[in-house]
């Protein structure tokens, strides 16, 4: 493995000047007893698949649920023990959930600041205002990484005209993001050249971005790492991503990557949640260019999509491990039973036969195949490019894991998965 990474003073250009608000403002919140007895309500804030998931391992732990969501046929809904359709800065709704929850916890990472800092006043809250308000900002997560010498692709933080005139010719080609709110692929735009990146930044709103170069991509990985409240840590094993349209479609887990890149990627990722007294469950997602060479992409304070397989194929699953940092239970055995490969069902996959939403046989599709466990969020309306579920194969081999999802893929018209290279 070639460990010339690039220097991280040299990586980035004109980083913003951030620091978290309030800056240990909440060393002193509240402190939740060493461990919370059965029947003890989790707030959870956010109310999607995730959510759902997290409910699932919370309830057979023997704790209940109230969630929040502004959507009313949000995908939780039928799931929590109690549920607000409210919008996350109700005052209303927060005092009466924080009355009713010991602790609270997250489903995504873009919850108003406002409302995480009103609940972290009330109840202890994992992980910690501050950890998520560093993930909700390309720009604050791009500088947190530099400044704590993680290696990071070359990106230039744009905030006006003046940031777009000064983009130095090396960033080219490359991907404007937006700053915030972007997720499967969505604020995303490829330039080539200069003279495009106006036409992109006016397209994406102009809203704060980050301009990011093209590196030579050979594959993206993520960790998946665990930290309770004693600052004990547990990692899954690293899953491999692949892409369709920028959303992910398929995780291969264990990675199919050397041994040296399996310890730098966890060992960047424990030096995050440690800098951040990070309390809870983190996906780190990264880079592996054609060079072996090794870039933190971003980071979500929560479980993640290329975790899913962690519930079939791990003792301790993604979601239940959230479930005991907040609640104060040991952590799990996160030791991998069997190989898995993870495939997204897309909202696409309603479409096949025409314009009018037509839910697969799953029946048919899955026939013959060993393994597969079918997973659907109880979404009511499919839409093109919308995460309606998601099936986990596991097999003795990632081989015939893969051959498994491959057999599937090829009945729904998908291509097969990506060889290694």
């Amino acid at each position: 493995m070639n460990n010339n990474h690039i220097a991280c003073p040299s990586s980035h250009v004109n980083p913003p000047d951030v620091t978290p608000r309030q800056e240990g403002w909440f060393d002193t919140q509240p402190q939740p007893p060493e461990m919370l007895a059965s029947g003890a309500w989790i707030a959870l804030f956010g109310g999607g698949q995730l959510g759902s998931m997290f409910c699932d391992a919370a309830q057979k732990l023997g704790f209940k649920v109230v969630s929040v969501d502004p959507t009313p046929d949000a995908p939780i809904a039928n799931r929590a023990d109690a549920h607000w359709t409210s919008d996350y800065n109700d005052p209303v709704m927060l005092d009466a959930v924080t009355k009713q929850a010991a602790v609270a916890t997250i489903e995504f990472e873009n919850i108003p600041y406002i409302a995480l800092a009103e609940v972290a006043r009330a109840i202890p809250l994992r992980p910690s205002v501050d950890s998520i308000q560093t993930a909700q900002d390309r720009a604050e997560e791009k500088a947190f990484f530099a400044r704590h010498g993680l290696p990071v692709v070359p990106f230039l933080y744009v905030r006006d005209l003046a940031d777009l005139n000064n983009a130095p010719e090396y960033l080219f080609p490359g991907f404007l993001k937006t700053a915030r709110f972007g997720y499967d692929g969505k604020g995303q735009y490829f330039v080539d050249i200069p003279r495009k990146l106006r036409a992109a930044f006016d397209q994406a709103g102009a809203v704060h971005c980050v301009f990011e170069a093209l590196i030579d991509l050979k594959m993206e990985i993520s960790v998946q790492i665990a930290r309770d409240a004693q600052g004990n840590i547990a990692f899954w094993p690293i899953a491999e991503n692949q892409h369709r349209n920028n959303i992910l479609d398929t995780t291969i887990a264990p990675a199919r990557v050397s041994s040296e890149i399996v310890a730098l990627a966890r060992q960047h990722a424990q030096t995050i949640v440690e800098a951040l007294g990070y309390q809870g469950v983190l996906c780190v997602e990264f880079f592996v260019d054609e060079n072996s060479n090794l870039f933190v992409n971003e980071m979500a304070p929560r479980p993640h999509n290329s975790g899913h397989h962690t519930i079939e194929s791990c003792i301790t699953s993604q979601f239940e491990q959230q479930v005991r940092i907040v609640t104060g239970l040991p952590l799990g055995d996160t030791t991998q039973k069997t190989p898995a490969v993870m495939v997204n069902l897309l909202g696409d996959l309603w479409f096949t036969k025409g314009e009018n939403a037509i839910e697969p046989d799953w029946q048919f599709l899955l026939k013959g195949i060993e393994h597969a466990t079918l997973h659907l969020y109880g979404k009511k309306t499919a839409r093109h490019g919308r995460k309606m579920g998601h099936i986990t194969f596991c097999a003795p081999s990632i081989e015939k894991a893969m051959v498994a999802a491959d057999t599937f893929r090829t009945r729904v018209g998908l291509p097969p998965i990506a060889s290694a290279h």
